[in-house]
């Protein structure tokens, strides 16, 4: 059989790709011999489906089909509540049953880690939410206009046109407030929105983040600090927008895909606002990284510490720190904690959170754990364990030898992508066990997963 694009095929969907796709598989040749099954993904289908779908992409080792039909729907197949998921590539996971998506989750961890890292252990099943909506604590919409429309939302899939929305299901209602609000001004008042073409226009993106008290702080990111009408925006903001702390104009005026700038002019209240964790509480600006998920990220937390097994005598070592929060989980059941973070900006608000929570027993460093690790070492600071909570990349192996070469009894890994997890868990497991592997739904709806991995130091 000669798969070419435009060909209509009826395929039986075995699982889920990393993206959300259905995954069948095409025998090719004579042989039923795996290697000359062909890879076939098929957006919008779900595993235990017979669907006919139209190829639209054919590649050596892969091909992309549309979803034409569903001859034969999955049990587990779920009507979406958003009216427009078909069209937005927020979310990707609404048509399948929310039981369903935490078991797809955790055969992901599975999969990476016996493709990738050459590693069978068990795989705990995933820990989901009660309610998997409303639950991000800050948005980034784009904001574009198009043939005299004014689009916020997310963007489509795998595209940069925006899918215009006035209702996100997974935002917190004070974002969607500050969404409206800032919608409502730029439509009174004639704003432009950024055009990434010519680079021309105001206002690129607006951001709403909402503590847990219900404040809320509204971020409008533009080309430039002067902003016609601000007052009249401060007002709408005002007016719509309940618990607001504060109204803060974000300034990138560079041509590029990053959202936000360095720079930031407040235009009426605080430039930060109040958020929690546990017991434990932040200031949060429009810079700062703080988990989107607040009640799940106590979850991971929580099952950081049980890994650690701190009992108020060891000292730990927190690598890729950020802005520390998790350093500070630990602290109160460690005799120390030394945070260790390449970016500045991120330490310093690390410190701030550590004086905030009257926290003496954590202190945080600016630099490579690569290089800050062994200097600790040499001044007496041996980790009884280690915490990595590294970006999607993962660790830079150097780190990894660093890690081991301290050798802490243990080591408690927090992933965000289940293949680089399992490339570096292939490293660490020359030198350790994994005794637990958790994954954590922190992004109901998508197919983002977070794995916390404890690991042991083997028994020479």
């Amino acid at each position: 059989m000669k798969l070419l694009a435009g060909r209509k095929i009826e395929l039986d969907i075995l699982r889920l790709g990393s993206n959300g796709e259905g995954v069948a598989k095409l025998q090719l040749g004579d042989s039923a011999d795996e290697k000359f099954l062909f890879t076939i993904f098929v957006p919008g289908a779900l595993p235990g489906e017979r669907v006919l779908a139209r190829v639209s992409l054919v590649k050596k080792s892969y091909a992309v089909a549309e979803l034409v039909k569903i001859i034969q729907p999955s049990e587990d197949r779920a009507q979406p509540v958003c009216p427009i998921y078909a069209d937005c590539g927020g979310c990707q996971l609404q048509h399948y049953a929310y039981a369903s998506q935490l078991l797809a989750k955790g055969q992901q961890v599975r999969d990476a880690l016996e493709r990738i890292g050459h590693l069978h252990c068990e795989v705990q099943p995933t820990l989901g939410m009660v309610s998997p909506w409303r639950y991000r604590n800050k948005m980034q919409f784009p904001v574009q206009g198009r043939k005299g429309f004014l689009e916020i939302g997310c963007y489509a899939l795998k595209t940069h046109g925006v899918i215009n929305t006035s209702d996100c299901l997974i935002q917190e209602e004070g974002n969607n407030r500050v969404l409206e609000a800032v919608r409502c001004w730029m439509q009174e008042f004639h704003i432009p929105a950024y055009d990434e073409r010519p680079g021309s226009g105001l206002v690129r993106h607006v951001m709403g983040r909402t503590g847990a008290g219900g404040e809320v702080l509204a971020v409008v990111i533009c080309t430039r600090a002067q902003v016609p009408y601000s007052d009249e925006l401060v007002r709408i903001l005002r007016e719509k927008v309940p618990g607001l702390a504060g109204a803060v104009v974000n300034v990138n005026p560079k041509r590029t895909n990053i959202i936000m700038g360095q720079e930031c002019h407040t235009l009426w209240g605080r430039d930060y606002l109040l958020d929690r964790l546990g017991d434990l509480q932040f200031r949060v600006s429009p810079l700062s990284f703080f988990q989107v998920n607040r009640a799940q990220a106590e979850v991971l937390y929580n099952i950081v510490l049980d890994l650690g097994c701190l009992c108020g005598q060891e000292n730990v070592a927190d690598v890729y720190c950020g802005t520390g929060t998790i350093s500070l989980f630990l602290a109160r059941r460690a005799r120390k904690v030394f945070g260790i973070e390449i970016v500045a900006a991120a330490i310093r608000d690390a410190r701030e959170n550590a004086l905030y929570n009257n926290i003496d027993n954590a202190e945080f460093l600016v630099g490579d754990a690569a290089e800050e690790l062994p200097r600790l070492l040499a001044k007496g600071f041996r980790p009884d364990a280690v915490v990595v909570d590294p970006p999607r990349a993962g660790c830079e192996e150097k780190v990894l030898q660093s890690i081991m070469a301290v050798s802490p009894k243990r080591i408690v890994y927090v992933s965000c992508n289940p293949a680089t997890l399992a490339r570096d868990l292939g490293i660490l497991c020359d030198k350790y066990d994994i005794i637990r592997v958790q994954p954590v739904d922190m992004f109901p709806q998508t197919t983002h997963v977070e794995t916390v991995v404890g690991l042991v130091l083997k028994n020479k």
